[in-house]
């Protein structure tokens, strides 16, 4: 996928100057241009695309671009400040040819100079950060499974107990809703005992197994007879 260009910064009055060459390692200064007299003035935008950062110097009207400047590092080669000065830098620029030079490029405000400075540092920034997480990011797994490729799995079931696999149940012997299962033999338990031989608690003869009317009469001839009370008699205990 192509990288997009993205415009960082734009100043719509610059101004380049003709330098002399560098006669010592203190660097350049500012000073030993002619600063009342540019040989140029236009527009600069500061363009970003992908990893590449390009400064352009274009005219104001028409958009023609007038040289440009690819910047690798700052600070560096490319882009370098003036001793003396913090409007003026030297900027090396480059033709599609390969061949370079060196010009001077001033601001009019000390303003735009430090938002150059600002979004220079930015944008390197931001790049060694994306460079440091690519390196950090773990290499991915190829984890799919191929075409025709398979895979077998071995499981291994471990009871509560420790014994692995599945054991036998003896016949007979299943449960049903938690109930256990009839003792063997198919033995039977005795009958209950008919009413005839169940003792009385009280004491008494057992009472024979009649039909009721039987037993009214039998409980009724067995009761003995209550004395009879002659009416002088009753009259005698009333008050």
């Amino acid at each position: 996928m192509e990288a997009y260009e993205s415009v960082i910064l734009v100043k719509n009055e610059v101004f380049v100057f003709k330098i002399p060459p560098k006669t010592t390692n203190r660097g350049y200064r500012a000073a030993d241009w002619n600063l009342q007299e540019p040989q140029w003035t236009g527009r600069m935008r500061l363009v970003a695309k992908g990893d590449e950062l390009i400064m352009k110097l274009e005219d104001k009207a028409s958009g023609e671009l007038f040289a440009k400047c690819p910047i690798d590092k700052y600070p560096g080669v490319a882009l370098e400040s003036v001793t003396d000065s913090s409007r003026y830098f030297v900027v090396r620029i480059q033709d599609d040819n390969g061949r370079s030079a060196y010009i001077g490029l001033g601001f009019g405000d000390r303003s735009d100079s430090f938002d150059l400075n600002v979004a220079l540092q930015d944008h390197f920034k931001w790049l060694r950060k994306e460079q440091e997480g690519e390196q950090g990011q773990p290499q991915q797994l190829d984890l799919s499974f191929k075409e025709g490729e398979t895979i077998k799995i071995n499981m291994k079931i471990t009871k509560k107990d420790g014994s692995e696999g599945s054991r036998p149940r003896r016949a007979g012997a299943t449960s049903v809703g938690g109930l256990l299962p009839p003792p063997p033999g198919g033995s039977k338990l005795p009958p209950p005992p008919s009413p005839q031989h169940v003792p009385n608690p009280f004491g008494a003869p057992a009472v024979p197994n009649t039909e009721w009317g039987d037993f009214n009469s039998a409980s009724s001839a067995s009761q003995p007879a209550k004395p009879t009370t002659p009416a002088n008699q009753q009259n005698w205990v009333q008050f």
